[in-house]
């Protein structure tokens, strides 16, 4: 009778065990780089499967056009935040895929500020005019090794830019395209 008991109550903690609903991590911590800047970031958990990330950065950006003679580069800081929505890691964990450090697909809006402040540039006649985009992305993120992981999304949205006195501007909102590639180191 003890061993029938011990075998039953050693198979409901199994069950129990394996019925934990999947979700993201509580808070994640890391920093990304990519082809036109460096980011750090947190994650912080708001359901099982939405994280809200915010990020600062330093980005980097190339431009030129008729309406200025040549190419010029500029480096200006950033900030975002995102809601994500991580939709698959129910299923990653029942095909025994990783979801730590939030590793899956997700659905996010990105909402990111870029400041007008000119960390550098290869002419000093450029002056950079602040803006804000809001952008819907699909993205993933998969995790290399204990601590690192790659991250690559895709999206469409909208852009405003703040016009400023001494500057002219074609137009002030325009749409507003979020590719990126990134590889990362999580603490």
């Amino acid at each position: 009778m003890k061993k029938i008991i011990l075998t039953s109550c050693l198979c409901l903690f199994t069950l129990f065990a394996k019925a934990q609903d999947a979700s993201v991590e509580k808070s994640v911590y890391g920093i990304q780089t990519g082809p036109i800047g460096i980011w750090g970031y947190n994650e912080t958990k708001l359901t099982n499967s939405i994280a809200l990330r915010s990020e600062i950065g330093i980005e980097a950006g190339f431009s030129g056009g008729s309406n200025y003679n040549g190419t010029y580069f500029v480096v200006a800081p950033s900030i975002s935040l995102e809601p994500r929505w991580y939709y698959n890691l129910k299923k990653r964990e029942g095909k025994s895929k990783r979801i730590d450090g939030n590793s899956g697909n997700f659905i996010s809006l990105k909402i990111s500020y870029q400041t007008d402040l000119e960390l550098a540039t290869n002419d000093d006649n450029v002056d950079l005019v602040s803006d804000i985009s809001i952008v819907p992305t699909w993205g993933i993120r998969r995790n290399i090794g204990i601590h690192f992981n790659y991250e690559a999304g895709f999206g469409i949205g909208y852009i405003h830019y703040f016009k400023k006195d001494n500057v002219r501007l074609i137009n002030e909102e325009d749409v507003a395209v979020n590719v990126h590639a990134r590889i990362g180191y999580k603490f």
